[in-house]
C-alpha cells in the first residue's frame, strides 16, 4: 500500500448526502401531499388524521422518533450539502467557512432534532 494516499472524509458526506436524496425523492413529496393537501382536506381518514394526538403519540413511540429523526437529520444533510456545492456553482468561494456554515448548520439541525424529540418522552 502506498504511504502517499491521504484518508478523506468526504464519502461520509456523499453517503448521507445519497441517503438524504433518496429520502427526499422516496417520501418527500408524499410528505407534502399528505400534510399540505390530503390530511388539511380530510382524505381518505378523515380530519383528525394528522390530530394533534395523533401526531404525538407517534412522535413518542420509539419507532416515530426514529422516523423523525432521520428523515430529518438525512433531509438536512442532503440540503446542505447541495447547498454548499451550488455555492461553488455560482462562484462563491467555499473554503472552511463555507464547509462550516453548511455542515455546521446540518449538524445543528440534527443536534435540536434530537434534543427536541428526546424531550417529547415516552
Amino acid at each position: 500500500m502506498n504511504a502517499d494516499f491521504k484518508r478523506s472524509r468526504a464519502p461520509i458526506f456523499w453517503v448521507m448526502f445519497g441517503g438524504g436524496g433518496m429520502l427526499a425523492a422516496l417520501f418527500g413529496t408524499a410528505l407534502v401531499f399528505i400534510t399540505g393537501i390530503a390530511a388539511p382536506l380530510g382524505w381518505p381518514y378523515g380530519e383528525n388524521l394528522l390530530s394533534y394526538e395523533r401526531v404525538l403519540a407517534f412522535s413518542q413511540h420509539w419507532f416515530g422518533k426514529g422516523l423523525l429523526f432521520a428523515l430529518i437529520w438525512l433531509f438536512a444533510y442532503h440540503a446542505m450539502h447541495r447547498i454548499y456545492h451550488s455555492l461553488h456553482d455560482l462562484g462563491i468561494p467555499t473554503g472552511f467557512v463555507a464547509k462550516l456554515v453548511c455542515y455546521g448548520g446540518a449538524f445543528l439541525i440534527t443536534v435540536v432534532a434530537a434534543w427536541k424529540l428526546l424531550a417529547i418522552g415516552f
